[in-house]
């Protein structure tokens, strides 16, 4: 009896032994198929995103599934404006990730990872010299590795970013292409960073004047986003960008239009990152309309997360700063001192500068108007329109060979060849209008061009005829001037916004540091603006 029962159950006593087997095999799904839900969900809601990878982080013990989820992580936190958490997230390492037997894949991904970090916190000089050295292998080039691909073409995108931001329009078209060069169309990530370019694409273009070409990109993008459904960022991106074109026509309530359809998208998520353009927009073009009412609402809504955002920003950048010596160990600022001394000082004196900021942009004092001083700006105003940067002298062999032998008897002293460098690197900071931040500081600028403070003073004070703070202010007063001269849509803005676009704390900061540098007030100068255009 016993031998029947077992005989006739044989095919379900096997079934029961090799069940787990079968499941495992069925219940393992690619992790290219999870990570690509959770890129996904990076564009739809930053909060899902998070719950969804940490979920995938937890169970997986992959290092390379973990780099790449935490990166994705960090993201989402960045997306959500908490630079903080997303630099904390985006460092942990695992015991294993710590032992140096790391795959030459998490190598790249780390790097990436950095450079993306520093863009992020607006550190774009750092992000633009990690990739210009991942992107000098040629074997990485050629690679056919997808992985390697997708973070080619995401590199290729934060240098196109990068060279945007210094207005080298050509450079960032062309990193774009690069870009499009190692994407396929095989899943949401390589289709969402396509969609993304073309964005990219036609705000360059934008830049460039050419706005019905950057205008059909965006309704051909549109038109494809709406159609693959819920990818709330990007159409949120998409709407803001051609919101930008109406209002370069002059078409300040179409301009309205699109950001109100836009920001429908994200409203009720939290983009903070992308919110905060949302305000500062809606507030330029009510302004534009002399809608009193909505620009004050929307200039106090972006007032009130700019300080928020830019606390968390300043957090951000004294976590990331401590790793700043990883790629700069060449430079004589970083071999003064051993490792553990630079990192202390460089956070003390960060800290310091950042406390004492607002104190430096209110000492700069009023000095006299007479003609003469509003004579000299305008002709200096007229020099820089015609000349696209500044004339930098390179030293001839001999005074170089004196220049060494007295910086052998006083090795304090800053060599010419470093002058040199320096000017070029702040010759090139300058084109990103970084200088409009608010929150600016000499530790800042120190971390945004990799230059040491001391230097930086040293030659700001010797080439520039002022100081740091005085540096600063006639770029932003040359910058709200030129402006005014050549954009008739920022003679109908108050003193108090221009002051506040300029990155100075108040009203009255502003018009004292105007009067100081060209010889009148913005009032008086706007109206000589536009008696000299009538």
């Amino acid at each position: 009896m016993l031998k029947k029962i077992l005989k006739s159950n044989i095919a379900i006593l096997f079934f029961i032994l090799w069940c787990p087997v079968f499941l495992n095999g069925q219940a393992a799904p690619d992790f290219s198929i999870l990570t690509d839900k959770a890129f996904q969900k990076l564009y739809q809601n930053p909060e899902e995103c998070i719950s969804y990878s940490q979920s995938l982080l937890i169970s997986d013990k992959n290092i390379e599934h973990k780099v790449i989820l935490r990166n994705i992580i960090s993201q989402a936190y960045a997306l959500q404006g908490n630079y903080v958490q997303s630099v904390s997230i985006s460092n942990q390492k695992d015991d294993d990730d710590i032992k140096g037997n790391l795959s030459h894949f998490i190598q790249l991904f780390d790097d990436y990872n950095l450079a993306d970090q520093y863009q992020n916190l607006g550190l774009y000089g750092q992000s633009k010299e990690i990739i210009a050295g991942i992107l000098k292998d040629p074997k990485l080039l050629q690679s056919n590795n997808p992985k390697e691909r997708m973070v080619l073409a995401k590199l290729f995108q934060l240098q196109a970013i990068n060279a945007g931001i210094t207005r080298n329009y050509n450079s960032a078209l062309l990193n774009i292409d690069k870009s499009n060069s190692y994407l396929n169309n095989n899943n949401e990530e390589n289709r969402i960073i396509k969609w993304e370019n073309i964005i990219f694409r036609s705000t360059f273009l934008m830049r460039q004047n050419k706005l019905e070409e950057s205008k059909k990109l965006l309704d051909n993008v549109i038109q494809d986003v709406e159609k693959h459904g819920n990818n709330a960022f990007i159409s949120a991106f998409a709407y803001e960008s051609m919101s930008r074109y109406y209002f370069l026509k002059a078409d300040y309530n179409g301009a309205v239009k699109q950001l109100e359809i836009g920001f429908s998208e994200i409203e009720n998520l939290p983009y903070n990152d992308l919110k905060i353009i949302f305000y500062e927009l809606f507030a330029r073009s009510y302004l534009a309309l002399n809608n009193d009412g909505k620009y004050y609402y929307y200039n106090n809504l972006y007032t009130d997360l700019k300080a928020k955002l830019d606390s968390n920003k300043k957090e951000g950048i004294q976590y990331v700063v401590k790793l700043l010596e990883t790629y700069h160990h060449k430079n004589l600022e970083f071999q003064e001192q051993n490792k553990e001394k630079q990192l202390k000082t460089a956070g003390i004196i960060i800290l310091i500068l950042m406390a004492g900021m607002i104190a430096y942009f209110l000492s700069e004092s009023s000095r006299s108007r007479h003609l003469k001083k509003q004579l000299d700006f305008f002709e200096k105003l007229k020099i820089k329109e015609e000349s696209s940067g500044i004339v930098i002298e390179v030293p001839k062999e001999e005074e170089v060979a004196k220049e060494n032998k007295n910086q052998e008897k006083d090795p304090s002293k800053i060599s010419k060849e470093k002058e040199v460098e320096i000017l070029e690197k702040l010759k090139d900071w300058e084109k990103s209008d970084s200088y409009l931040n608010k929150n600016l500081s000499l530790a800042i600028l120190s971390a945004q061009t990799g230059i040491n403070t001391k230097y930086l003073s040293e030659v700001i004070n010797n080439n520039k005829g002022k100081n740091f703070n005085g540096y600063i202010n006639e770029l932003r007063i040359d910058h709200i001037a030129r402006l005014l001269k050549t954009d008739p849509a920022y003679l109908n803005y108050k003193v108090s916004y221009l002051a506040e676009y300029a990155g100075f704390s108040s009203h009255g900061a502003f018009t004292n540091v105007f009067k100081s540098i060209t010889g009148m007030s913005p009032n008086t100068y706007i109206q000589e603006i536009i008696k000299n255009k009538n």
